[in-house]
């Protein structure tokens, strides 16, 4: 039989949804399964969406241009000049989902064999992405103990070597939540220029910013515009994950024009998830402020009570909908699988991400989980609740 690639032994599964077949056996067994492993909102997508997919009366769904619509990249240019991001329709390709634009960048900036600095704990899938470019990711340690804000300076810069290509960063950040201050990208900024980076900024959740707290963008250094690379993506800023459009967005015409070659390699984006991305830009801002209401409402209990759980230490993430929760547990592989597949309470139980995942520096995150408060209060205090039953008879509690 013919052996499989290199490349595709080498392709980590997803710790997200690894644990997937434990979940549908307790499902199988009649149990209520509360799905705090992955960002999936349950948010309403806006009504300008869904509206445009009801009323859509093409009658061929065609080929885009392979950079996206112009319409749509026009009208998300105008987005981000709003918020204070200065580009137009021609420093921006659409991708299919905030992973393309990823995948993309990193192939149109690294070469197979060199590297890409990130603080640890990060995005699981920037593994997969730099599998399938041929190129490494370079852990820099964050820790839970300091909220996992950035790194040191000089922590970052003893991780390059002559092979350092860019340091890619996720703000807010997946999986812990932390929102990196401008003084932190003013940091990286001067390590970037010092060094001649490039810096990809993912900023998909830069509308989850919670406690009056403002994103500032990569997009917004200066003096390394050529530089920086934003990765976005329509999925949790509007609700609509399926759809799968992202974008990347550079001053940099040399990586837009490199990044092109790869989107005509793909032919073009996905047609219909541009029209929802579109009419989605003319999402009414009170939506945000809902969104944010209830989000901020959601953490503030979830973190409250897991840190009044004994054992467990949860930060008090400040963007996105994730933490990263130290629990008192010998492996947070083995308890989350055990709390799908030996564990029930009021015949329900919790799936969570085991936080190993999200490390590439072997044994961390071992008794760390990634939760995500993407559910109705209501089903989040029961998911609490069972999870601290869970907590009081694990057979591994340390």
């Amino acid at each position: 039989m013919p052996s499989i690639s290199e490349k595709g032994r080498a392709m980590p599964a997803s710790p997200i949804r690894k644990l997937v077949p434990y979940a549908e056996e307790a499902k199988r067994k009649g149990r209520k399964v509360y799905h705090l492993n992955i960002g999936q909102p349950d948010i309403p997508t806006p009504d300008v969406a869904l509206k445009a997919i009801r009323n859509f009366n093409l009658r061929v769904i065609e080929y885009s241009h392979s950079a996206g619509n112009e319409s749509y990249r026009r009208k998300l240019a105008e987005y981000y000049q709003k918020i204070g991001i200065r580009v137009d329709h021609t420093e921006m390709l659409i991708t299919t989902g905030g992973s393309e634009a990823v995948l993309f960048a990193l192939m149109s900036c690294v070469n197979p064999g060199e590297e890409v600095i990130t603080p640890e704990p990060f995005y699981a899938n920037y593994n997969g992405f730099a599998t399938s470019a041929g190129i490494k990711v370079v852990p820099v340690a964050s820790y839970i103990e300091d909220d996992f804000a950035l790194p040191p300076i000089t922590e970052i810069e003893k991780k390059i070597t002559p092979e350092t290509k860019g340091i890619i960063i996720c703000n807010p950040n997946n999986p812990t939540g932390y929102l990196y201050s401008k003084e932190e990208l003013l940091v990286l900024r001067d390590i970037v220029k010092r060094h001649d980076l490039f810096l990809f900024s993912d900023e998909v959740y830069r509308e989850f910013c919670y406690d009056g707290a403002e994103h500032y963008s990569a997009m917004n250094l200066e003096g390394i515009e050529n530089n920086v690379i934003m990765l976005d993506s329509v999925s949790k800023r509007y609700s609509e994950c399926g759809v799968r459009i992202g974008a990347l967005i550079s001053k940099n015409r040399d990586v837009i024009s490199t990044a092109l070659k790869f989107a005509q390699a793909r032919l073009s984006p996905p047609g219909l998830g541009q029209v929802v991305g579109e009419a989605s830009i003319d999402t009414p801002q009170e939506y945000f402020k809902e969104v944010n209401r209830e989000y901020t409402e959601r953490r503030n209990y979830m973190v409250d009570t897991l840190n009044n759980i004994p054992g467990v230490y949860c930060p008090k993430p400040k963007g996105a909908f994730y933490t990263v929760v130290k629990l008192p547990v010998d492996d947070a592989d083995k308890f989350a699988q055990w709390l799908l597949e030996s564990f029930e309470y009021k015949n329900q139980t919790v799936m969570v991400a085991p936080a190993s995942g999200f490390y590439s520096t072997p044994g961390s995150g071992k008794n760390e989980v990634r939760i995500a408060y993407v559910l109705k209060i209501d089903d989040l205090k029961n998911a609490m609740e069972t999870l601290a039953e869970a907590l009081k008879v694990y057979p591994g509690r340390k």
